[in-house]
């Protein structure tokens, strides 16, 4: 895929796990923590996928509130990623010996809200772009290694 705009593109070198990452005019790592082989660089891929997750939520929660003109001040959303067997999930349709992710969200609004404001803004953050995107099927459209 070339360097052009609308793409993020991932470089690395194979002898390690930092990753060079530019997205548009941002740059950043994504690594490894040393105990997992890596040097810490950057945050592990998960942590980049929860980071984009969370970071949507909060967008979209706070644009809400704006259009609202509700009294939220700010945003604080924690997430975790972890694997869970499918049959240890209560809430889970598959119950097979197979591992699924989980990701975990606890949400933190700052201002004088109502119940009732606090939770529509829940409710909308789980209707980010995003996250609908992880809930929904993923088509990755995989194309073979190109010459370099």
């Amino acid at each position: 895929m070339p360097d052009a705009e609308g793409f993020v593109v991932v470089r690395g070198d194979a002898r390690g796990f930092v990753q060079e990452i530019t997205a548009g005019r941002h740059h950043l790592m994504a690594d490894e923590p040393v105990g997992k082989g890596g040097t810490d660089r950057g945050p592990e891929p998960y942590d980049l996928l929860v980071a984009a997750l969370g970071s949507c939520m909060s967008m979209t929660i706070a644009l809400y509130a704006r259009t609202k003109q509700w009294p939220l001040e700010s945003v604080v959303i924690r997430l975790r990623h972890s694997r869970i067997h499918a049959k240890d999930c209560a809430d889970c349709v598959t119950r097979t010996d197979t591992l699924l992710d989980r990701i975990e969200t606890e949400l933190e609004l700052v201002g004088k809200l109502t119940s009732e404001q606090r939770s529509r803004l829940a409710e909308i953050g789980q209707k980010c772009p995003v996250h609908r995107t992880l809930k929904s099927e993923i088509v990755i459209q995989e194309v073979s290694a190109l010459p370099g």
